[in-house]
């Protein structure tokens, strides 16, 4: 089954609250059950590459030699055979472990632990680079330009994922969002005091605040909203700030 309905939710939780603002209607459509990990093990031919309405890269449909067919995120420049393999040939769209990966290669899809799937680079365009092989960590520049140690027994896949341009496109009128499950937005200095505290004045007031806020109060736009983790031992260089 590499297809499945996709029910909408409108940005509601279990208990059919919104916690997701402007969300609802869209498009109906099909969810396409991709395999970010390596689930089939072995030589694999790439039957096509289509279009996936879920996601911003193409998706590849791949047949194993066992019969078994499978969706992957599709590389740039991506051949008619992909292996998966602990130490498969470094060609584009092959999966292999971080170890046998060259210093100054780029991938896609990597995981962030062995056997839990690919976790970074899954999005139009982008890529890892690897920067070094330190002990049983790999060093890797995320596309953010933050490098972190990621263990060496992880699966990648080689290349940089396809549809490079898509930040590119506009969507040029309203109806294009409402498509994609968008409702609109509305600004909260345009509201009344009682609905948001940008709310109120005269004609285009300011905010007469020192920081923005979100609705219920909260500090918004540049507060640092990432907690302590235990992952941040394996980050050796933070993303840099624009």
């Amino acid at each position: 089954m590499l297809k499945k309905p996709l029910k909408k939710k409108g940005g509601r939780n279990k208990q059919g609250r919104i916690t997701i603002r402007h969300r609802g209607g869209g498009k109906k459509r099909l969810y396409r059950v991709l395999d970010f990990g390596q689930n089939n093990m072995g030589k694999a031919k790439v039957l096509s590459v289509e279009y996936d309405p879920n996601r911003t890269s193409d998706i590849a449909l791949i047949e194993f030699e066992n019969g078994k067919k499978e969706y992957i995120l599709a590389p740039q420049d991506l051949g008619k055979e992909v292996e998966f393999s602990d130490n498969a040939p470094m060609k584009i769209g092959n999966r292999l472990k971080l170890r046998n990966v060259p210093v100054g290669a780029m991938v896609y899809n990597v995981e962030l632990m062995p056997g839990k799937g690919g976790r970074l680079a899954r999005s139009a365009g982008s890529s890892v680079q690897v920067m070094a092989h330190e002990n049983e960590y790999a060093h890797l520049k995320l596309p953010s330009g933050e490098i972190r140690k990621v263990k060496q027994g992880c699966f990648c896949s080689v290349g940089a994922l396809s549809n490079p341009e898509h930040r590119f496109k506009k969507l040029g009128k309203a109806g294009r969002k409402r498509l994609k499950g968008r409702r609109p937005r509305v600004r909260g200095s345009a509201m009344n005091p009682v609905d948001h505290p940008h709310g109120g004045g005269e004609g285009k007031a300011g905010i007469g605040l020192k920081h923005p806020k979100t609705p219920w109060g909260k500090p918004a736009f540049g507060v640092k909203t990432r907690k302590k983790k235990y992952s941040d031992k394996l980050i050796i260089q933070r993303r840099k700030k624009k």
